[in-house]
């Protein structure tokens, strides 16, 4: 499908510097490039190129991971590899309802919005209207924002949003303490992922579940580390993506 007015796509040149832009069909500025003739946009489709002062560019249409990695920034973002293993171990698909707890610069919030799109939804507590300002300006680069709403207020002691939801996600320093608040809402078999930076939270957290009756409870960490291949050659990278955090998940029982 042909590009629309409005919607973020990125151009890429030869060396993979990326360049992102909104669609229009005038004179659109894009930053380090300068103003380029949106219209040359128009019958274009993902992956197709065109240059620009007789450089070659190659326009893509970004997954979720891309908008990801091009977030505007404040608040610890959740990685894409986080993400990843969050979605698929709370089974998080095309209808689900969420409630997030922690905006963040809305890394998870975009992954879980490319998810639940276009009949689900995601509703985020936020403690700080600055982080749910900067989450909604990220999700409306998704071109998925319609499908998400946020609260204002602590989560261990606000009035919840009304439930059922199908997964409950918190990136929060105390998470065992909204358990017994938020649970409620959660559905019998729903199920709940904390996302904390250290091992005592992680102890907390599970002994917290076990002890209100979830099943399922288990924590992890995912490494991941790149290679690099060249003509006659592969080896690993000598950096990888090492510990962000830990993942605690379990599931709800009636």
């Amino acid at each position: 499908m042909p590009f629309q007015e409005g919607e973020t796509v990125y151009i890429e040149d030869d060396g993979g510097k990326r360049y992102w832009l909104k669609v229009a069909y005038g004179m659109v500025k894009v930053q380090s490039l300068g103003a380029i003739d949106g219209s040359r946009l128009k019958d274009l489709d993902d992956g197709d190129s065109f240059s620009v002062v007789g450089r070659e560019y190659v326009v893509f249409r970004p997954g979720a991971l891309e908008l990801m990695s091009s977030l505007d920034r404040g608040a610890q973002v959740i990685t894409p590899k986080d993400a990843a293993t969050i979605l698929m171990h709370c089974d998080v698909k095309c209808g689900d309802r969420v409630l997030e707890v922690g905006a963040g610069s809305g890394g998870l919030t975009t992954a879980l919005l490319h998810a639940v799109a276009p009949s689900g939804r995601v509703h985020t507590l936020e403690l700080k209207e600055e982080n749910a300002v900067r989450a909604g300006k990220n999700a409306s680069r998704t071109g998925l924002d319609a499908c998400w709403s946020y609260s204002i207020g602590d989560a261990r002691s606000m009035e919840p949003p009304e439930g059922p939801f199908d997964v409950l996600t918190m990136d929060m320093p105390d998470p065992w303490l909204a358990i017994d608040n938020l649970s409620p809402v959660l559905r019998s078999g729903g199920r709940v992922c904390a996302y904390v930076p250290n091992m005592n939270q992680v102890e907390s957290t599970v002994l917290a579940l076990r002890e209100r009756g979830f099943r399922d409870v288990r924590a992890l960490e995912n490494l991941q580390r790149s290679l690099e291949v060249h003509p006659g050659g592969v080896r690993p990278a000598f950096d990888m993506l090492g510990h962000t955090g830990y993942m605690v998940f379990a599931r709800k029982r009636s």
